[in-house]
């Protein structure tokens, strides 16, 4: 009689690299009808900026035409730029915001 030999399956270890999402800027676009206090009350409320960082961006928006407000995967970018934009219209404010590939 011959003995029979089982192998047994040899699981290998791969090693996979997580691919990091990719980031998105969301940003702030100059107008000229949204009151500044407005902005900077935005900038508090939704991206949790203190009173002087939220003037500081407000600033930046009306003297150079846009602001960056925060640094996002691409999920909670979009939300931020939904819940601003809805805010903005229930003031009756054309601020816009958008989010940009880093």
């Amino acid at each position: 009689m011959g003995s029979k030999r089982q192998e047994t399956p040899v699981l290998e270890t791969v090693k996979s690299k997580l691919k990091t999402p990719p980031l998105f800027n969301v940003v702030l676009l100059n107008d000229d009808f949204t009151p500044m206090e407005f902005v900077v009350e935005v900038l508090q409320q939704y991206f949790s900026k203190t009173y002087e960082q939220a003037t500081e961006i407000m600033l930046k928006v009306h003297t150079e035409g846009v602001g960056l407000c925060g640094v996002y995967p691409k999920d909670i970018a979009a939300t931020k730029v939904e819940q601003v934009v809805a805010f903005a219209r229930q003031h009756q404010h054309p601020l816009q915001c958008v989010m940009e590939e880093k």
